[in-house]
C-alpha cells in the first residue's frame, strides 16, 4: 500500500526537537563498519566502532522549517580501529542509541571524503542535518 503522508510543520519541528531531546547532552557520533542495524533498538553484533566523535553540549540547533542541524562536532583525533565506515549512530553520552544513519562518500546521511578509516586517524564531519519532509 502506498503511503502519502503529509505531517504538520510544527509536529516536525517537535518531533526533530524531541531527537535532540533524547541524545541529551553531550551525545556522540560512533562511526561503525559492517551491516546497519535494523533499527536502533536492535543489539550490535559484529560491527566494529571505527571513530567516535563529541557532539556540542547540545548536539543540534533548535528545529526550524523541518529541520535540525547538528552544532559543532568534534574531530575524533585518533580512530579506534581500521575498517571501512558503513554506518553511524548518534549516542547519549552513556552510549545509549538514538538516531543510526547511513556514512558514504556520496548519497548518504553522512558523507565522509573516504569511508577507509585507520586507526589512530583522525575522523571528521563537518555537518549534519536530519530533516522530516512535509
Amino acid at each position: 500500500m502506498a503511503q502519502n503522508i503529509h505531517i504538520k510543520l510544527t509536529l516536525r519541528n517537535t518531533m526533530l526537537d524531541q531527537v535532540n531531546s533524547a541524545i541529551g547532552a553531550s551525545g556522540l557520533l560512533r562511526i561503525y563498519d559492517g551491516t546497519q542495524p535494523a533499527d536502533a533498538d536492535t543489539a550490535l553484533g559484529a560491527q566494529v566502532k571505527l571513530a567516535e566523535l563529541a557532539l556540542s553540549a547540545t548536539a543540534f540547533a533548535a528545529a526550524a522549517s523541518g529541520s535540525i542541524v547538528a552544532n559543532t562536532i568534534a574531530d575524533d583525533t585518533s580512530a579506534d580501529a581500521t575498517g571501512t565506515a558503513t554506518w553511524a549512530t548518534f549516542t547519549t553520552s552513556a552510549g545509549v542509541r538514538v538516531l543510526d544513519v547511513s556514512v558514504g562518500t556520496a548519497g548518504a546521511d553522512i558523507n565522509l571524503n573516504s569511508v577507509a578509516i585507520a586507526v589512530g586517524a583522525k575522523v571528521s564531519v563537518t555537518s549534519y542535518h536530519l530533516d522530516i519532509a512535509a
